[in-house]
């Protein structure tokens, strides 16, 4: 826990505690005991959390107050009135009021913040950024659902690049290049701006800057899918321009074939009595 003092010294001077979050942590009344007519309470941002009474040293705690968060959390020490919170949370970063009924004013007023546990940064070889040709290995160095921390790359005790984020809960990622033969140790550091506490991840070259072979294994995959879609597509349409083909020389053999009109002769009659012949041209076909 980390505690700092701002402002003006007095009642109205805020003291800063920092904390990891799961931790506990004590805001002292400074006073060295209740007088029996007195009341001691505390307020979180200006809404009633806890009270204590000098008269029977007997304890109120408002559970239902500040949305619930406190339930079950909080104790007050019966001497001096000092407010301890356990198993913190993030939510539980504000600013503490503890005031004497007595005195009227604020005996002392903190500013808490809690940071939430910090995760062991990863890292990984970025293949996709790299080509077989390059002499440098390409590493990601990443940490999730990260506020209030500061990633950063060292070798030794050089400070390479960083990069920061401060409220938000978000992702982040730092990249680097090293050089296949290079020997020297990198590592990752992630550290809480305040800073509380820092977690760090050791580069192994050895093991993560390798070739990126199976880039190679890839590409020549992809060439030879490609080169079979290319051959598929080619005999398709081979295949569609000999039906093509054939239905157009059986439309235009259907356009050759010609239909004569029949032609009807009658004979003229002769002297002589006898049936009428009719003779009927035959119909020729090409």
């Amino acid at each position: 826990m980390s505690v700092f003092s701002s402002g003006v010294f007095g009642v109205e001077s805020v003291k800063s505690v920092s904390v990891t979050e799961g931790e506990s942590v004590s805001l002292n009344s400074d006073l060295t005991e209740i007088q029996r007519d007195d009341e001691i309470t505390w307020k979180f941002e200006n809404i009633m959390i806890a009270k204590i009474y000098g008269k029977d040293n007997k304890s109120r705690f408002y559970e239902d107050s500040a949305d619930g968060r406190f339930r079950g959390r909080l104790k007050l020490d019966h001497q001096t009135g000092s407010l301890s919170i356990t198993n913190t949370r993030t939510t539980d970063s504000g600013v503490y009021k503890v005031t004497s009924k007595s005195s009227g004013a604020p005996l002392n007023i903190f500013s808490l913040t809690v940071y939430a546990n910090l995760p062991v940064p990863d890292i990984i070889r970025n293949c996709s950024s790299s080509s077989p040709s390059q002499q440098n290995c390409s590493l990601l160095c990443s940490v999730v659902n990260v506020s209030n921390v500061t990633l950063s790359w060292y070798k030794g005790n050089s400070l390479l690049s960083s990069i920061s984020v401060s409220d938000l809960s978000i992702s982040l990622s730092l990249p680097l290049e090293v050089e296949y033969q290079e020997k020297n140790t990198y590592s990752c550091v992630c550290v809480v701006n305040n800073p509380i506490s820092n977690q760090t991840q050791h580069l192994n070259n050895t093991e993560l800057c390798q070739p990126c072979s199976d880039v190679i294994v890839l590409v020549s995959a992809a060439a030879a899918a490609g080169s079979l879609l290319i051959a598929a597509a080619v005999g398709i349409f081979c295949i569609c321009r000999k039906h093509r083909k054939t239905d157009k020389e059986v439309q235009i053999r259907d356009r050759e074939i010609t239909y004569a009109d029949p032609t009807f002769y009658k004979r003229h009659k002769s002297s002589a009595t006898e049936q009428d012949n009719v003779v009927y041209t035959g119909v020729s076909r090409r």
